[in-house]
C-alpha cells in the first residue's frame, strides 16, 4: 500500500516540480476535481491530507531535481489553505513553471490568480415597516436560532450590539464554529449572540506583508469599524439611548436582532485577499451558517474566473442564502459587481431621515444640506473659493499647501469633492485656520447628500446648491454661515443614491442585476470605540454608533431580512427567499411617485425595487430554484467542460444540446437582449411558480409593456389547488417597431394579481 501511494504522488506531482528558481512565485487558488480529490484522500487515510501531501512532495523533488542540474534551490511551494465545502482547492504560492505543471496533473481544473477586493440601526427598521411584536418582529419569530455569517473586517465583540442578555435558547447542536484565540480575542469574547469568530490573513500577508498589530490584529476584532457595523445592521441586539454626537437618537437594532452572529474576519487595512475569502466562505459553510453577509466585491468576470460566485454557488449548494453589495461605483452604465444569480446582488438607497444644515448666503439665498458636526452654527463669515483660498489646487481642499493660511483664516471655506475624503478637507481647511467649509457635490452626486462627521462646522450640498454657490463666489465680497438643525424626517425617500452600482451586468447580462435595493445611505449602527468616525489619524474622538454610506450597508439589511424570513419559513430554499424580496418591492416614493435618481431610476438601478419585507413573507407566489438549475444555466451560457468543471467541482457534465436558453432560468425578473440591428425579433421565456399564498386560488397576469416589445403571456391566468402546487407559463417578447426613443433600453413589467397578492417582475428589453 505504501509503494501504491508513494506512486500515486509521485504520478500526481512529477509535472510540478519547479526547475527555475528565477520564476516569480505567485499565490493562486487551485481549483481540483472532487472525485479524484477524494479518492487520493482514501488512499492517504489519517496521515496528512492531500493538500500537505502535495507541498511535501513537490519540496522535495524540486530539491532533487535542483541538485542534479547544479542549479540554484528553487523557491519553496507555499500552501495557504485547502478548501473542501465552497469548492474543492487550495491556495497556495507557486512559481510560473509549477503553475504551467499543473495542466499535466490528473485532477486539476484551474488556477486563478488571487486578488485583493475591497470593502464595498436605529431607523431602517421603521423606514421598512417593521414593527417590533407583530409581524415578521413578532415573538415567536424573534425567537429564532439562525445564524448569519460576516465575512468582513472582523468584529468588536464588547459592543452592547453584541450582547446576548435575554437569549435563553442555546445554540444548535449542529453548529461547528468556534471562537478562535488571536491577538486581543479569546473564547470569552462569544457568548449566545456572536457564536463564531475567526480570522484569516495568509493571503492577505503573502500580499501585503506581516500585519502591523499596532494598528490591526491578527485575530477577529475589528479595527477597521466596517465589520462591526454591517454586523449590527444586520443583526445587532436592541440598544436604548444610541446616536452620533446626540443625532440619529433612538434604539438601535438590526433587521434581525436575535439571529446568531459569527464573524469570519478577511478584510485588512489594504483589501480583502481572495485566497482569504474563500477560506472564510468554505469555513462558514462547514460551521453551519444559515446566511452569508457579503459587503465586498471585486471587478466583474467570467464567473468560472470569479472566486466570490464560485464560492458562493457552493454556498447555495449547501443551503445558504448569499446576500452581497452591488458596488459603490455608480452612477455608471454596467458598473454593478456580484451579478451571479444565485447572489441576492443588493443596490443602495436613502431614508426619509436627514442631518439638516441650512447655508444662508450674503445675498440672501438659502441652501440645505447635511452634516454630523456636533458644534454650533457660525455667523456670517467671508467665503473663500479657489484662487481666493490660494493655490491651483484649492478648490479641492488637499493637503501639501493648497489653501493660504494668510487667506482663509476666519473664514468659510468652499471646496469640491475628490482626491480626498470629505473629513480630510475639512482637516486641511482647519489647519489653515479656516473657520468652516462648504462641500460641493459635482454633476454625477446629483443632490444626493452624505451627513459626515466634521472635525470643524462643515455640510455637504447638492449639485443645485453646488452651482449657485460657485456663481455666488466671484461676487464682492461674498459671505455665508450655516446653521445646525440637528436630526429631522420627512425627506421624500427612497431615491437612489449616485454611488450605487448600476447594471446590466457588463459580464453574463442574463438577469437583470442589482436585484433589490435597500437603504444604504447615512447608516447609524455599531462602532469600535477605538476607531475615530472619520478613521483619520488626526480625529481622536471616540463613539459607539457611527453613521457611514455605502452598499456594504445595504446588503447587510437584506441579510438580516433574509434571517428573519428563513425563521418564519423555515423550508424555503435560498432562491424562494430570494424571489419573496423581489417581487414584493415597490418601485415608488413615499408620495407615490417613481423613485428617483440623478435622471429617472429605472430596473439596471433598483432591480425588482426597494425590499418590502412584510410583504416579503407573504408573497403569494415565488420563483424556486435548484443548485442544478443554476448549473443547467450555466451549460446554456455555453461555459465550456472545463470551466464547467471548474464551478461545479468536477461533478457535473453538461446535457447534450437541447432547446434550453438562458431565459428559461426561473428567474423572478426578466432580462431580454435583441441584436440592434436585426429584424422579426422575438424571444421565448419558460417560468415556473410555486404557490405559497393561499391554498385555494386564482392569478390573473397583467403587463406593462417595455415600449417597442409586444409581451404575450400563455396562460394568462393560473388557477391553483393546494399550497406547494407548481404552474407553468410562457411569456414571448416580440420586437414590435414602434419604438419612438432612441434609447438602447425599454423597460416594463409582469404582475399576477389575486386579491391579496401582487407578484411582480420586472422587464428589461436591451438592444446589443
Amino acid at each position: 500500500m505504501m509503494y501504491r501511494i508513494s506512486l500515486l504522488l509521485v504520478v500526481f506531482l512529477a509535472a510540478a516540480i519547479s526547475i527555475a528558481s528565477e520564476d516569480k512565485a505567485t499565490i493562486y487558488v487551485v481549483h481540483m476535481d472532487k472525485a479524484h480529490i477524494t479518492a487520493l484522500d482514501n488512499i492517504l487515510g489519517d496521515s496528512k491530507k492531500w493538500f500537505e501531501a502535495v507541498m511535501d512532495s513537490i519540496t522535495e523533488l524540486s530539491t532533487e531535481e535542483d541538485n542534479i542540474g547544479g542549479e540554484e534551490e528553487a523557491s519553496t511551494p507555499e500552501l495557504l489553505y485547502s478548501y473542501e465545502t465552497a469548492i474543492t482547492g487550495f491556495a497556495a504560492r507557486l512559481s510560473t513553471k509549477q503553475l504551467e505543471s499543473l495542466n499535466k496533473v490528473e485532477g486539476f481544473l484551474s488556477a486563478v490568480p488571487d486578488e485583493l477586493l475591497s470593502l464595498q440601526t436605529t431607523y431602517s427598521p421603521q423606514f421598512l415597516g417593521l414593527q417590533f411584536g407583530r409581524g415578521l418582529l413578532n415573538r415567536c419569530n424573534l425567537e429564532n436560532d439562525v445564524i448569519i455569517g460576516f465575512i468582513d473586517s472582523g468584529i468588536w465583540p464588547e459592543h452592547p450590539s453584541f450582547e446576548d442578555s435575554g437569549m435563553t435558547l442555546s445554540v444548535s447542536s449542529g453548529w461547528k464554529g468556534v471562537c478562535e484565540e488571536g491577538t486581543r480575542f479569546t473564547a470569552q469574547n462569544c457568548n449566545k449572540k456572536l457564536i463564531g469568530a475567526r480570522a484569516f490573513y495568509k493571503g492577505y500577508e503573502a500580499v501585503a506583508g506581516i500585519i502591523d498589530e499596532k494598528s490591526d490584529f491578527r485575530s477577529a476584532r475589528d479595527s477597521h469599524g466596517h465589520g462591526t457595523h454591517t454586523a449590527s445592521t444586520a443583526a445587532g441586539r436592541m440598544v436604548d439611548g444610541a446616536s452620533i454626537f446626540g443625532m440619529a437618537t433612538g434604539v438601535a437594532a438590526g433587521m434581525s436582532s436575535t439571529a446568531r452572529i459569527a464573524a469570519y474576519k478577511a478584510c485588512f487595512s489594504k483589501g480583502c485577499a481572495g485566497s482569504d475569502i474563500l477560506a472564510a466562505i468554505d469555513r462558514a459553510i462547514a460551521d453551519g451558517v444559515d446566511i452569508l453577509s457579503l459587503s465586498l466585491g471585486g471587478s466583474s468576470k467570467p464567473y468560472y474566473t470569479d472566486l466570490l460566485a464560485i464560492a458562493t454557488l457552493g454556498a447555495v449548494q449547501h443551503g445558504v442564502f448569499v446576500a452581497a453589495s452591488a458596488g459603490n461605483s455608480g452612477p455608471y452604465s454596467s458598473s454593478v459587481v456580484n451579478t451571479a444569480p444565485w447572489m441576492m446582488t443588493v443596490a443602495a438607497s436613502t431614508m426619509d431621515r436627514s442631518f439638516l444644515t441650512v447655508v444662508k448666503l450674503g445675498n440672501g439665498e438659502t441652501f440645505d444640506g447635511e452634516s454630523l458636526y456636533p458644534g454650533t452654527s457660525t455667523d456670517q463669515l467671508p467665503l473663500v473659493y479657489g484662487a481666493s483660498a490660494g493655490t491651483v489646487t484649492a478648490k479641492y481642499c488637499i493637503n501639501g499647501g493648497s489653501l493660504s493660511p494668510a487667506l482663509v483664516k476666519g473664514k468659510i471655506v468652499v471646496c469640491e469633492r475628490g482626491f480626498s475624503s470629505a473629513v480630510e478637507k475639512g482637516q486641511v481647511v482647519k489647519t489653515a485656520g479656516g473657520a468652516g467649509m462648504l462641500l460641493l457635490n459635482a454633476r454625477s452626486q446629483g443632490e444626493e447628500l452624505r451627513a459626515e462627521p466634521h472635525v470643524l462646522p462643515a455640510t455637504s450640498l447638492g449639485v443645485s446648491a453646488a452651482e449657485s454657490i460657485r456663481k455666488y463666489t466671484s461676487s464682492e465680497n461674498p459671505t455665508a454661515s450655516i446653521a445646525f438643525k440637528g436630526t429631522t424626517f420627512g425627506k421624500l425617500a427612497p431615491s437612489m443614491a449616485s454611488f450605487s452600482s448600476r447594471g446590466p451586468a457588463s459580464i453574463e447580462p442574463y438577469v437583470i442585476k442589482p436585484d433589490v435595493t435597500a437603504p444604504g445611505m447615512n447608516i447609524l449602527a455599531a462602532w469600535p470605540p477605538t476607531v475615530s468616525p472619520s478613521k483619520i489619524k488626526t480625529d481622536n474622538r471616540s463613539v459607539l454608533f457611527n453613521v457611514i454610506s455605502g452598499t456594504s450597508m445595504s446588503s447587510p439589511h437584506v441579510s438580516g431580512l433574509a434571517a428573519l424570513l428563513k425563521a418564519a419559513h423555515k423550508d424555503w430554499s435560498p432562491a424562494a427567499i430570494k424571489s419573496a424580496l423581489m417581487t414584493t418591492a415597490y418601485t415608488q416614493n413615499r408620495m407615490k411617485a417613481p423613485i428617483s435618481d440623478i435622471v429617472s431610476a429605472t430596473p439596471f438601478a433598483y432591480g425588482s425595487g426597494h425590499v418590502d419585507p412584510e410583504k416579503a413573507s407573504h408573497p403569494g407566489l415565488i420563483y424556486d430554484l435548484s443548485y442544478d438549475d443554476y448549473l443547467f444555466y450555466l451549460c446554456s451560457i455555453n461555459y465550456s467542460p472545463s470551466q464547467m468543471q471548474t464551478l461545479s467541482r468536477g461533478n457535473y457534465s453538461c446535457p447534450p444540446k437541447t432547446m434550453q436558453t438562458t431565459g428559461d432560468l426561473n428567474y423572478p425578473s426578466f432580462a431580454v437582449l435583441f441584436e440592434a440591428n436585426s429584424r422579426n425579433l422575438s424571444a421565448l421565456y419558460k417560468r415556473t411558480v410555486t404557490n405559497v399564498g393561499f391554498p385555494r386560488t386564482t392569478y390573473v397576469v397583467k403587463v406593462q409593456e417595455p415600449e417597442g416589445v409586444s409581451v404575450i403571456v400563455k396562460p394568462k391566468v393560473l388557477e391553483f389547488n393546494h399550497i406547494g402546487q407548481k404552474l407553468n407559463y410562457k411569456v414571448r417578447f416580440v420586437e414590435s417597431g414602434e419604438k419612438s426613443s432612441s434609447s438602447d433600453t425599454s423597460f416594463g413589467s409582469l404582475v399576477w394579481e389575486s386579491g391579496k397578492y401582487t407578484v411582480t417582475s420586472p422587464i428589461a428589453v436591451t438592444w446589443q
